[in-house]
């Protein structure tokens, strides 16, 4: 098996290159928003309960937000290996079009019945009315946030993954800063409570999208095309949701998989107490996670992302099926070894950083320590699983590939039929046989 991991001299190099300034992305975002959960514990275990709960329908935005952005990753990464602007800028037009109308629907229900859908979600009526107001205004943000993730992923698939990694670090040292002024009432300011934190993201959210639309129209690298972007056209919707709609859903329902724990803590009996350890205990596997995931939204939902822009590339460029599917082996088991190795160091951390020093910034002792133990541990032993599942199925089986009967730069070119069909295929020479496959897709939920 790990003779797939011979592979040409410089490939790796071009790997960490790639997958290395989104890692550092993620681990400084994570990590100072471990100081944005720290901020709001000060608070009371009451209160971080209460935004633990209300980040349930924000965590099902962010899913469908990735979507989006997967859809559009599995386009893009092969315009681009044909440097097919033209085509590049229709299909982020489409997604813009398509993810803005979508999270300001979202946001409208957010906005308008904040109470009545956290009630849904807690039989604690008083963490509803908490968390009402943070919920109105975090919702909106991701209107904005869903913009900018659009132009990140069009640039993360042109190979420019340093431009994702300086704007999110940037947004979040903002967010940072906002969160303790506004929360805490600092320099003059009011003292908002939990909804400081989340004007402190909308913020943060409004920024980002303005510097992604200063660096969209000025861009050498990946220059709009603002006529194809406004008029993308009938044929490009149709590939874009022909090719995301799967996508989109498949998120939608992990998103909501993966949102029922925090549900279930909300109906036990010390639903207070459970919430704030699973809030606790959910930055240290985080940020544990970012090191090596591949984009800045759910963690361990996004390590697919650096395999979908090589295998992508590298269909674009016209590679064999064979080239293709040796290339997928090789990123899945590298990737399966480092979660390996991550799940090994976090487990060592949990003794000697977790327990001792992170969980009591929290305020968590007893019961709510032992809790947020168990649920760090059990989330660090699920590392290399999700690692290699999630990167088969977002970073492999997701991506269209060309059909050979058609020429690389003719229009029928542009006709693409999905991976999985052809690793199933050819399932001998990738020792897949179709039942992984579907084991490997049905894990991303």
């Amino acid at each position: 098996m790990l003779q797939c991991l011979k592979r040409e001299p410089g490939f790796y190099r071009y790997l960490w290159g790639l997958t290395g300034p989104i890692a550092l992305q993620n681990l400084i975002t994570f990590t100072l928003g471990l100081m944005d959960t720290l901020m709001v514990s000060w608070l009371g275990n009451t209160q971080m309960a209460a935004v633990t709960t209300a980040n349930v329908p924000v965590f099902l935005l962010i899913s469908i937000v990735f979507g989006v952005q997967s859809g559009l990753s599995i386009l893009v990464s092969q315009y681009w290996g044909k440097r097919d602007m033209e085509h590049i800028s229709r299909a982020i037009g489409v997604a813009a079009m398509l993810g803005t109308g979508l999270t300001v629907v979202l946001a409208a229900v957010l906005y308008l019945w904040p109470v009545e859908i956290m009630d849904l979600l807690s039989n604690n009526h008083e963490l509803s009315v908490l968390g009402a107001p943070y919920l109105k205004l975090i919702g909106i943000s991701y209107v904005f946030n869903m913009l900018s993730s659009l132009y990140v992923s069009a640039r993360r698939s042109a190979e420019d993954a340093g431009f994702g990694m300086k704007l999110f670090a940037m947004s979040t040292v903002l967010n940072t800063g906002l969160n303790y002024l506004l929360i805490f009432g600092k320099c003059g300011l009011p003292a908002l409570g939990i909804q400081g934190a989340a004007v402190a993201t909308l913020l943060a959210r409004i920024t980002e999208f303005a510097v992604c639309s200063f660096c969209a129209v000025r861009s050498r690298l990946l220059p709009i095309q603002w006529r194809a972007f406004f008029r993308p056209g009938w044929e490009m919707l149709r590939r874009f949701v022909k090719y995301s709609s799967p996508v989109i859903l498949n998120e939608t329902a992990w998103g909501l998989g993966n949102s029922m724990l925090t549900v279930i803590l909300g109906y036990t009996d010390n639903s207070v107490e459970m919430l704030a350890a699973n809030a606790a205990s959910a930055r240290p596997r985080v940020s544990t996670s970012a090191m090596w995931s591949a984009v800045p939204a759910p963690p361990e939902a996004m390590i697919g992302s650096s395999p979908a822009v090589i295998i992508g590339k590298s269909i674009g460029e016209g590679r064999s099926h064979q080239e293709v599917m040796d290339l997928s082996r090789t990123l899945l088991v590298f990737t399966a070894l480092v979660g390996a190795g991550l799940t090994a160091l976090s487990l060592l951390l949990v003794p000697t950083l977790f327990v001792p020093v992170v969980f009591p910034l929290f305020k968590l002792y007893g019961e709510s320590a032992a809790i947020a133990t168990a649920l760090a541990v059990t989330g660090f032993l699920s590392i290399p699983l999700h690692a290699y599942s999630i990167s088969a199925v977002t970073g492999v089986l997701r991506l269209p590939i060309q059909n050979t009967s058609t020429t690389a730069h003719s229009t029928a070119s542009h006709r693409l039929r999905p991976l999985s069909s052809i690793m199933v295929q050819t399932a001998a020479p990738v020792q897949m046989e179709p039942s992984t496959v579907r084991s490997a897709m049905s894990s991303s939920l």
